[in-house]
């Protein structure tokens, strides 16, 4: 065994790396019976599939609400997981959960432990009449979000992500509304995950379901229904030539009149160029950051 490897499993913080800043970032090992004490005995499950559960949690040291992912598919090997916890020990973006610590558990369950998702997933917001509907400005800075974390992770991460996956179930909201991607890694982890090759000409093939994903999602912001099924209702009625038409039978109720047509008709827009991608990618994933940036008004962060 790889001697880096056996004291990143032996030490209590088991990771020690440096940020562009210079700053020293800790990952901590945390033990398993405070992990299943705080999701309730993973009781409190947000999203799951045959690869990957996530639970909320709240541990009593912080006492805020963490999101703690159970990963799977590690079948090369345990090693496997102490890299995957180093690599997304380094990624700090505004709009991914930030990994705060891990955890080995029974029968060798890997657990990653992320950061604050004070308000749930944006599909509780959308879908659960107890919420307070979020209002057009959250929506359009929830898109913009989600861009800013692909952009980032496509093209400032080193290694490239090999996988994420878009969804309202997975898109967490903290205390102030602000978009958080969960689902991301060097490994695949989900039914809905998109493989990354690191080769450009891999890259271009393969990024047109991520693409689409983003504008699935685009369409379930404006109009608050569901994307079950790829949402394929919504799909039908974005290439519909005359969906523009229809807007406001399609809209949110919730948003009322309260929304900027110009934004609401570039955004759809968007979405309608995002779900073309399925079978004929004809732009990469960069370039559709600077149309998104053209369009509405995304800023770096």
């Amino acid at each position: 065994m790889d001697p880096f490897i056996h004291r990143l499993r032996r030490h209590l913080l088991t990771w020690l790396h440096r940020s562009r800043s210079g700053s020293v970032l800790f990952v901590r090992r945390v033990s398993y019976k405070d992990v299943r004490r705080a999701t309730d005995g993973f009781l409190r499950v947000i999203y799951s599939n045959s690869n990957v559960s996530a639970y909320a949690a709240r541990f009593e040291e912080s006492g805020s609400v963490c999101l703690v992912r159970e990963v799977k598919g590690f079948d090369e090997g345990s090693d496997h997981f102490y890299r995957h916890v180093q690599f997304l020990g380094r990624l700090r973006h505004r709009h991914l959960l930030s990994l705060k610590g891990f955890s080995v558990g029974r029968n060798r369950k890997r657990l990653l432990i992320f950061d604050n998702i004070e308000n749930g997933s944006l599909k509780d917001h959308l879908n659960d009449p107890l919420k307070t509907p979020l209002n057009w400005r959250t929506r359009l800075q929830i898109a913009n979000g989600v861009v800013a974390a692909l952009e980032y992770l496509f093209l400032f991460s080193e290694p490239p992500v090999c996988h994420v996956s878009i969804t309202s179930s997975n898109i967490m909201l903290d205390e102030n509304f602000t978009a958080k991607l969960s689902d991301f890694g060097l490994l695949p982890s989900g039914g809905n995950s998109i493989m990354l090759p690191y080769s450009e000409d891999c890259l271009k093939q393969k990024s047109c379901r991520i693409i689409f994903q983003l504008g699935v999602l685009i369409l379930e912001l404006v109009t608050g229904q569901s994307s079950e099924m790829e949402g394929s209702d919504l799909i039908e009625w974005i290439q519909e030539s005359r969906f523009y038409n229809s807007i406001d039978k399609m809209i949110d109720p919730d948003l009322g009149n309260n929304y900027d047509c110009t934004e609401l008709k570039s955004l759809l827009a968007v979405a309608k160029l995002c779900i073309k991608s399925w079978d004929k990618p004809s732009f990469t994933i960069p370039q559709l950051f600077r149309h998104l940036q053209k369009k509405i008004d995304i800023t770096h962060e």
